[in-house]
């Protein structure tokens, strides 16, 4: 059989060179089963001739090819296509990449599926946006990255990176950068009362890594875990994502209702709440129902998750104490991050795991994720140590505590009667109650139409049918754009009044 030279076209105006080009016409056509194994290919200097073209871009193709074993070469007798390409591997279509031909048949549908797993975690969409545009009004959990000091965060880099740069060219050690741990410790004892050492503080890209990372590691297939309803779907992704069922548990004034949580779920394995400020509600949990969801934990020998996610942005008073700071048994787990407090690009936040099992914590997180970016770490350790972590966390809360003032102000003057926003004590947005039998997710549509994003406070429930309402993230857009936002949510919704 002689090759089909007939089928090899290639053209000077495409992108690829023109050895690529023969390389992958040639692969094409003997992928493609229409020459048999063994057949002779023409010497280099005859397609050379034949091609137009050098006869070292040929030699050049030709050599790819036996390297990668498609084409072999005998001394003296020439260069043959391979004697043992399997023959359902040959019978696939495989056409070049810069001169593709149209299939001649329709190719037969994949019966390759994803995994139920895998299922559920590509359609967890909660956290999928342009992060490359503009914030705009009323994004949450967007911190005013305008407000960050970002020329001493700079300089402070580029300082680490020169003086210590063979340092931080070392692959990172999973658990983290022990100074940054160590400046965690401290911060959190001081301002949250969590109690723990620097050898239970692990490091992570972000408290959603920190969530499935707790979640992969504590729950088995089938095990059933509590959520708090609405909540937060990372949450919930991470909990379906490692198999385990996940048990809706409403809120009520006092926070996560742990009585109908011991009805619902009496073989819990894990409870995940948001005590300091429920997400999205905004309830404070109170200490009684603290000590009582501690208590049943113990009871059913079931671990806490503890997201801690915005405390620090408490407009009245101190931040309150972490539910941790309370647990006597090791059962709470802590997560915090950094990223809405800095800026979201930083993706580092931490874990706090009980002493007994920081190094199966530690294991786990090195299969999965060999470290965080040790030029981040150490920057950020530097930062707090220096004490610059507080003073913009000081600078933050009372920018943040004006912006909800704005809020709360422009709210009333352009949307009395379409949209009900009160004031909260904490937190990085306030929830704008929508009147009886209005549908938050068409709302939220005709506000998006107008370039306004307002998440419906619905699509963060499980079960609860109860809740309609928007969520008004203040923190990332300035008073001028909040006013402006406002009026035009107002124009948006009274389409939705009128209908």
């Amino acid at each position: 059989m002689t090759f089909p030279l007939i089928d090899i076209a290639i053209k000077g105006s495409s992108r690829d060179s023109l050895t690529k080009q023969l390389y992958d016409q040639l692969r094409a056509i003997i992928l493609s089963g229409t020459v048999a194994s063994g057949t002779r290919l023409p010497s280099s200097r005859d397609l050379s001739e034949q091609l137009g073209l050098s006869r070292n871009t040929v030699m050049t193709a030709y050599e790819q090819l036996v390297a990668e074993a498609y084409l072999e070469s005998r001394v003296g007798a020439g260069t043959f296509v391979v004697q043992d390409l399997p023959d359902a591997f040959l019978r696939t279509q495989h056409q070049p990449s810069s001169d593709p031909q149209p299939a001649t048949k329709r190719p037969r549908k994949s019966r390759r599926k994803l995994s139920e797993r895998g299922n559920i975690l590509a359609s967890a969409s909660f956290g999928l946006r342009d992060h490359f545009k503009r914030p705009r009004a009323f994004q949450t959990g967007l911190p005013d990255i305008h407000s960050f000091p970002s020329k001493l965060w700079a300089q402070m880099t580029s300082r680490r990176y020169r003086d210590h740069v063979d340092n931080l060219l070392q692959s990172p050690a999973p658990a983290g950068y022990i100074p940054l741990r160590e400046e965690i410790v401290n911060y959190l004892s001081t301002t949250r009362g969590v109690r723990c050492t620097p050898e239970q503080v692990i490091i992570v890209n972000g408290s959603q890594q920190a969530l499935d990372l707790a979640a992969r590691i504590l729950l088995n297939v089938g095990d059933e875990a509590c959520v708090e309803d609405p909540g937060y779907l990372g949450t919930l992704a991470a909990i379906r994502g490692s198999g385990a069922v996940a048990l809706p548990i409403p809120i009520n004034e006092e926070g996560f209702d742990v009585d109908t949580a011991r009805k619902r779920a009496p073989y819990a394995k894990l409870i995940s709440v948001t005590p300091s400020r429920q997400y999205p509600l905004g309830i404070t949990m109170s200490l009684v129902r603290r000590l009582e969801l501690l208590n049943w934990a113990s009871e059913i020998d079931a671990w806490i998750l503890e997201d801690d996610y915005d405390s620090e942005y408490r407009y009245k008073g101190l931040p309150l104490a972490a539910l941790q700071g309370l647990d006597n048994e090791g059962r709470v787990i802590y997560i915090g991050t950094f990223s809405k407090l800095m800026f979201p690009s930083l993706r580092l936040g931490y874990m706090v795991v009980p002493l007994e099992f920081v190094e199966s914590f530690t294991a786990a997180h090195a299969v999965t994720d060999r470290g965080s970016s040790w030029l981040h770490q150490s920057v950020m350790a530097e930062f707090i140590a220096e004490g610059h972590f507080t003073r913009h966390i000081r600078k933050m809360r009372t920018l943040y505590a004006q912006r909800q003032a704005a809020l709360v102000n422009a709210a009333e003057r352009h949307l009395d009667g379409i949209l009900d926003v009160q004031p909260e004590d904490a937190g990085m947005h306030v929830i704008g109650r929508l009147p009886e039998r209005w549908d938050d997710v068409l709302a939220s549509e005709l506000v998006a139409k107008a370039g306004i994003e307002a998440e419906p406070l619905s699509r963060s429930a499980i079960e609860s049918t109860h809740h309609q309402g928007l969520l008004l993230g203040y923190t990332g857009v300035t008073e001028p754009e909040i006013e402006e936002a406002a009026r035009t949510m107002a124009q948006a919704l009274r389409k939705l009044r009128e209908s």
